[in-house]
């Protein structure tokens, strides 16, 4: 059962991911790592990715998430995965897919993009995130998961949601 740690910008889903993946000796994949060059200068200039921007990316996300299901490996990844449409792609390769959607104050989120050095993703961006962010339905295997504690907090919760979900 893969997991995508998903949500906005700013919430910590390569550090949230990473660590969980490290917990289960399983594959950490960052879907910022796939996305082509043209949707990078887009976002670092400012301007939202459009849903043509996303689709070929999660395509791609979504193949690298079977092929390590398909080894046998535990896989982790890290995406934004904001709508249900999106969520759908991934789940098109990997039904099974658990996902861990990190929650936090539009604050507390702006502070963390603020801090951050060396990344393409610009502050005014989080706006757009946040009206285009789809919350987990309850149909959709997952878990909100609040950020408002320690990493390794949110890591063990969300290793257990996920866990639970897999009893």
């Amino acid at each position: 059962m893969p997991i995508v740690v998903m949500g906005v910008s700013g919430c910590g889903k390569s550090t949230v991911a990473a660590a969980l993946a490290a917990e289960l000796r399983g594959v950490y994949l960052d879907a910022d790592d796939f996305h082509p060059a043209a949707n990078v200068a887009k976002m670092a200039a400012g301007v939202p990715l459009t849903d043509e921007d996303r689709m070929p990316w999660l395509g791609v996300v979504a193949r690298a998430m079977a092929d390590a299901t398909a080894r046998g490996d535990e896989v982790v990844v890290a995406c934004s995965a904001l709508r249900r449409a999106y969520r759908d792609v991934l789940r098109s390769a990997a039904p099974d897919t658990f996902f861990v959607q990190l929650d936090g104050s539009p604050e507390l989120l702006a502070a963390r993009i603020t801090a951050r050095a060396e990344h393409f993703m610009p502050p005014s961006l989080l706006a757009s995130q946040l009206a285009l962010l789809e919350p987990l339905q309850a149909d959709e295997a997952g878990a909100v998961v609040s950020i408002d504690a320690p990493v390794l907090a949110v890591v063990d919760e969300a290793r257990e949601r996920w866990l639970a979900a897999r009893a």
